[in-house]
């Protein structure tokens, strides 16, 4: 409902020139496919007008702390995967790819589990900060953009009826 350009496209070219930019949607479409599609176009979050000055800031404070440093290391090491925290880029083998903000988070999670089989409903919690299942594939699609990301697409594995397990090995 911009003047010029869609929401949508602002979004997307957000997320494409500077992709460890949390980007925080502000709509007065407060639709649950408008809502999904957002967060599935890289937004680390998403606020329906009208809202809450106490809920936007909460927000935009648990995202501030998504991205503090850590305080032992700028990078998280699985195996031959390296996680930089700071840039928010995986280097895999010298290889680095630039990951988005949802990329980097799920990544992370996954990292800090790994050998551990972590459910759908824990990601979307976690990485989506989603309570409920909206009933999408966000978690797959993301899944399928790490795997391209990483050195083996084996390396991030399907737990059937469960979810997935990042693997170093």
């Amino acid at each position: 409902m911009l003047p010029d350009l869609d929401g949508m496209t602002v979004l997307h070219k957000l997320v494409e020139n500077v992709p460890s930019q949390p980007v925080l949607v502000l709509s007065a479409v407060p639709q649950i496919a408008t809502r999904v599609a957002c967060i599935e176009g890289g937004a680390a979050d998403f606020v329906a007008k009208p809202f809450a000055l106490a809920e936007l800031v909460a927000r935009v404070r648990a995202r501030i702390r998504e991205r503090a440093p850590g305080p032992a290391t700028d990078l998280l090491t699985a195996g031959p995967v390296r996680l930089d925290l700071r840039s928010h880029k995986v280097i895999v083998q010298g290889r680095e790819s630039a990951l988005s903000h949802r990329e980097f988070s799920l990544l992370r999670y996954l990292m800090q589990r790994t050998g551990l089989a972590c459910s759908r409903a824990e990601l979307l919690r976690e990485v989506w900060d989603m309570t409920f299942d909206p009933g999408t594939n966000v978690v797959d699609v993301f899944i399928r953009r790490l795997r391209a990301k990483l050195d083996h697409p084996d390396r991030i594995v399907a737990v059937r009826h469960v979810g997935y397990r990042f693997d170093a090995h």
